[in-house]
């Protein structure tokens, strides 16, 4: 195998940035093959050296994986010159070549899963898998029982053909002056509104808000709450992201 920078190999098994493995190194707590290394710049071979931090053997990690609580304003793409991308977000996080697994809107809030592992991120995108995709939906307007049968059903939304079949839940419909609306973003006194959670298994462009647009009552706010079997960790703040478990990898993995 060809040679690394130890720099790179540390910041690539987790222990930080590029700054902040220097700092490691500085103090040194890091060594090669027994011996203590300061020079970020030295030549490692990952399979042959042993290296250790603070006496813990490292190995080098090559994939990463993040859940992301995206916050509005904040484009899923790895650069854009418009607007902040959701990798700005996970600036000091470890690990190389990261991007968003999908896409959600600028102004949607949500799950986003960053990583760098493209053939798990293509199995979970694929349509032929049918991952669910999980909303917590405000639309204008109160929802009826044919709504909700024709998000079931499959809605047409101005393609060749109609939306799959999907989940609809009607969680509340009411009215922005009711107690229990404060907590619902973007709803105005006296408003009709109704929060939905909706479970589709594709990934049209703005396919939620066009499928409520087709039934005449526009999406006030979307946030993803779920995708396959990851769930939106809700003791994250928007814009906060955490590296996902090892038993969440491994059920995103069955997929």
């Amino acid at each position: 195998m060809s040679l690394l920078r130890l720099d790179k190999l540390l910041a690539d098994a987790g222990l930080g940035t590029r700054s902040q493995v220097k700092l490691l190194l500085k103090k040194g707590l890091v060594t090669v093959n027994g011996e203590p290394a300061r020079r970020p710049e030295q030549k490692v071979d990952p399979e042959a050296d042993r290296i250790a931090c603070d006496g813990t053997i490292l190995s080098r990690q090559k994939f990463f994986y993040y859940l992301l609580n995206k916050p509005a304003g904040y484009v899923s793409a790895t650069e854009d010159n418009t607007a902040p991308t959701v990798l700005s977000l996970l600036k000091d996080a470890p690990g190389r070549d990261l991007f968003p697994a999908g896409r959600l809107d600028k102004d949607t809030e949500g799950l986003l899963l960053i990583t760098n592992d493209g053939p798990l991120a293509h199995r979970l995108l694929s349509p032929r898998h049918h991952v669910d995709k999980t909303y917590l939906v405000k639309a204008a307007g109160i929802l009826t029982a044919d709504d909700l049968a024709r998000l079931e059903d499959g809605i047409d939304i101005g393609e060749k053909t109609p939306t799959l079949p999907a989940k609809a839940r009607l969680l509340a419909p009411r009215t922005g002056a009711s107690p229990e609306a404060p907590s619902l973003p973007g709803t105005e006194d006296g408003q009709e509104v109704s929060l939905v959670e909706l479970t589709i298994h594709e990934g049209k462009f703005h396919q939620v808000k066009r499928m409520f647009q087709a039934l005449g009552k526009p999406v006030l706010y979307l946030k993803r709450i779920s995708m396959g079997s990851l769930v939106l960790d809700e003791s994250l703040a928007p814009g906060a992201f955490r590296a996902l478990t090892e038993d969440e990898i491994a059920s995103l993995k069955r997929f």
